[in-house]
């Protein structure tokens, strides 16, 4: 049988990209497409853009929140899909059959299907591959506008945590590596485009600071003993001055 897609898009005041986003969606091949909107009760074109294309939308809301993360979890709320796929309104699906061919690989009782993506930066496009390894308790290898999770997997390890707001995601998968949770990573199909206008892909050291700064404290949110405790404080202190030496010598 084929699974029911949940696929939500968080929105604020993103007339820019957001055609983009829902046109992705609406044109996709795969029939059994869920597309929820979340949007933060925009105060520029997002509503009229929302409602020229509400014919391909299931569900859609438009009200205050705290933020990306609280509005992910208002998602999550209202998905019946079997998996959920966050593509949010700077992102796009690559194909009209970007979801048809994930889901053709997506043949096991795995709990998370990750897929590559492409990073686009103003000066290139870069191939980003997902991985599942150690180095994932230091660095998220894992682009959420290429995962495909199982609804199921919120009730089991929890929604994102509204406490974070870029890294979020990285503390959610930290949580499911930690819980060996079954994850296929599937790195030869690439699902999406993400654009590097997001909050998380900013590259001036300030944005950069708050970033590390949130990782630093899932690091620290999700240690078990107080060797993990140790070895993310000397990792801290060794990373913070590489990133910043490479941030001046860019």
């Amino acid at each position: 049988m084929q699974p029911k897609i949940t696929i939500v898009t968080v929105t604020l005041n993103s007339e820019q990209y957001l055609e983009d986003t829902i046109t992705s969606v609406v044109n996709q091949t795969y029939p059994f497409i869920e597309y929820i909107i979340v949007d933060g009760q925009s105060t520029d074109g997002t509503f009229d853009i929302i409602k020229k294309y509400k014919h391909g939308i299931n569900q859609w809301i438009s009200e205050p929140d705290s933020g990306i993360t609280e509005a992910m979890n208002k998602g999550i709320a209202m998905a019946s899909g079997e998996f959920i796929l966050f593509l949010h309104s700077d992102d796009y699906l690559l194909d009209t059959n970007s979801v048809e061919k994930a889901v053709s690989f997506m043949d096991g009782n795995e709990e998370i299907f990750a897929f590559s993506i492409l990073f686009k930066t103003q000066s290139a496009t870069i191939y980003s591959k997902s991985s599942w390894n150690g180095l994932f308790n230091f660095k998220t290898k894992l682009f959420h506008q290429g995962v495909f999770c199982r609804r199921d997997l919120f009730d089991k390890i929890g929604l994102f945590d509204t406490q974070f707001k870029i890294a979020m995601d990285y503390d959610f998968f930290l949580r499911a590596y930690r819980n060996q949770c079954r994850v296929k990573i599937l790195k030869n199909l690439t699902v999406t485009l993400m654009r590097d206008t997001g909050i998380s892909s900013r590259r001036d050291w300030n944005s950069l600071r708050k970033r590390f700064t949130e990782e630093k404290q899932v690091h620290y949110k999700n240690s078990r003993t107080i060797l993990d405790k140790v070895i993310y404080f000397l990792y801290w202190q060794l990373y913070l001055p590489y990133r910043y030496l490479k941030y001046v010598w860019q």
